[in-house]
Formats: structure tokens, C-alpha cells, sequence
């Protein structure tokens, strides 16, 4: 089977997501990845030295260059002619583009894979997090977006893929950029944090938040994440959200202080390699996939150990 990957990137690096993409692809066949984008040609440099990538195909145009789905879905379709399977990393972007190129095929979707079964048959959660559907596609093509924290990251040195220019439609019209605001952080990006300190709702308020987590995150040089009660009350921003609604993440720990473990946050943190919780409520539903439990008044446990640190 080949397969088609498209690599999420900066123009200069690609991101991790694109990684763990990769691994799922080189379980079907032969992978090629698809760099897209303006003045893209180091992200295609460092994605033809990802290992298990068979060819790098690069689109640099400036129709590109902001990744508008109006856009790259056609080019996408157009590469799927002699292509059996096209998987993109279940983010933001990745959601936002495979949509429409299924649309272009007419063919269903399968969203957000968690394993590979067979050439046609894969997993996915349903009922956030609590079941594991087992889904069989008949179509001809397969559209596939792949949950990044149930694989493995491909390596990213080692491969030597040759590297080949493509064209599309270009611009087709139908949407413009107007602009962006991004936040800064020099704190690891959540989806990519090795440790995360996640907040919940038991914190009070945004002060009382920073006052406690902040310092334990930068001892830590962790992630901040928090639970949608956290954000919903205002104590920070929606991009800290972790969870079903928010970001699905996979760190290596993961520390939920005052998050009592609703489904639908642990359905977003319970790939996680240890999980460390901080509760005063015993019976919290957070220790029954915590690996280790402290129960105890948060506000003289966090500070006690930031100053351990």
C-alpha cells in the first residue's frame, strides 16, 4: 500500500505530530511525505531525513503558505491518483484539511486512529476515551487521521528520502488569511512537553493558579496544562485545556494537582507514561489511573515539594 503523510511544519522544522504520523503509515506500505508550504524547502530537507519516509514531495507556493484547507485539499486529492491511503497527525491543521480531501474522493473519513489492525482495519476511542471501536473501511482510498500519543515518534535522523517538487491548483479563491495572534511561552508546548503540571478548579483562581503551579512547572521545565473547570472559571486561557475538548497529550509524567479526573480529562492524559495526583478527596476518580496518589491539602503539598526541587 502507498501512503500518503502530510508533514506539519514551521517551514524550518517538522513538528512531532508528523512524527508519530509516519509510524503509523510505515504499518501500511510506503511512505511519502508532503511538505507544503512558502519558502518550505528546510522543513523538506529535515522531513526527507526522517526515517521510514520513501520521498518527500514539495509543494512551495504561496497559495500554501498558510495551509488553508481550500488549498491543499485539491492538491492533496490530485496526489491520491496512484496513492491507496492519505493520513495527516489529528491536530488543528489535520483535522481542518483531511475533511475536505475525503470530500474530494468521496470516501469516509476514519478519525482519529489509535491502532492498526489490518491494511483496512484500525481502533479508535469512542465515548471519550471509555470504548475502542474496531473499524473496517471498503472504500478505495482511506482518509485517516492518527491520534499522535498512541504511536511511536519515527525517528527523526537516519533516513535519506529523495526530495521531489509538485504543483497544484494554487489558489483556488474560495478563502483568504486575514492574520494571527499566537501565544508565546518559553515553557514546552503541551503536545510535545516531556513533563506537564496541570491546575484544576480546587486552585480558586487565576493568582492562586500561577502562585502554585507556575513555580513546580518551571522547576520542572513542564508544560502547564489545565482541566476545562480550570479554564471555564477563568483562571487561564483556553490553549492550556487538556482533555477531550482540549489537547490530547502523552508526556512522559504527567502531574494533576486539585483535578478531581473527569472523563472527559482523562480522556486526554491517560496515555500518559506516569501520572502523578494530587488530591484531598480520596475517592477522586484521578487515583484510579494515577500511578502515584497523594492525598492531602494542595496548597502545603505543591509548595513543599517545589522547594524540594
Amino acid at each position: 500500500m502507498k501512503t500518503l503523510v502530510l508533514a506539519e511544519h514551521d517551514n524550518t522544522a517538522v513538528k512531532d505530530a508528523t512524527l508519530a504520523t509516519v509510524s503509523a503509515a510505515a504499518k501500511l506500505g510506503e511512505v511519502d511525505l508532503l511538505v507544503a508550504g512558502k519558502g518550505c524547502g528546510p522543513a523538506a530537507e529535515a522531513a526527507a531525513r526522517i526515517a521510514g519516509v520513501g520521498k518527500v514531495l514539495v509543494a512551495d507556493d504561496a497559495a500554501y503558505e498558510h495551509q488553508l484547507p481550500e488549498n491543499l485539499a485539491p492538491l492533496i486529492a490530485g496526489l491520491m491518483a496512484d496513492r491507496d491511503a492519505f493520513l495527516a497527525p489529528a491536530t488543528t491543521n489535520g483535522k481542518n484539511i483531511a475533511p475536505r480531501v475525503a470530500a474530494l474522493l468521496d470516501v469516509m473519513q476514519i478519525s482519529e486512529i489509535v491502532g492498526i489492525e489490518g491494511e483496512r482495519t484500525f481502533t479508535r476511542p469512542i465515548y471519550a476515551g471509555n470504548a475502542i471501536a474496531t473499524v473496517e473501511s471498503s472504500d478505495p482510498k482511506l482518509v485517516i487521521t492518527v491520534r499522535g500519543t498512541a504511536f511511536d515518534k519515527a525517528e527523526a535522523e537516519g533516513g535519506s528520502a529523495a526530495i521531489e517538487p509538485v504543483s497544484g491548483a494554487g489558489d483556488s479563491g474560495l478563502s483568504t488569511f486575514e492574520g494571527s495572534e499566537l501565544a508565546k511561552s518559553e515553557r514546552p508546548e503541551l503536545t510535545s512537553a516531556k513533563v506537564i503540571v496541570s491546575g484544576g478548579r480546587a486552585l480558586k483562581d487565576g493568582d492562586t493558579f500561577k502562585e502554585i503551579i507556575l513555580p513546580l512547572a518551571d522547576k520542572l521545565n513542564a508544560g502547564v496544562g489545565a482541566s476545562r473547570a480550570a479554564v471555564d472559571a477563568g483562571y487561564v486561557p483556553n490553549d492550556y485545556q487538556v482533555g477531550q475538548t482540549g489537547k490530547i497529550v502523552a508526556p512522559e509524567v504527567y502531574i494533576a494537582i486539585g483535578i478531581s479526573g473527569a472523563i472527559q480529562h482523562l480522556a486526554g492524559m491517560k496515555d500518559s507514561k506516569v501520572i502523578i495526583a494530587i488530591n484531598k478527596d480520596e475517592d477522586a476518580p484521578i487515583f484510579q489511573v494515577a500511578d502515584v496518589g497523594l492525598v492531602g491539602d494542595l496548597f502545603k503539598i505543591v509548595p513543599e515539594l517545589t522547594a524540594k526541587l
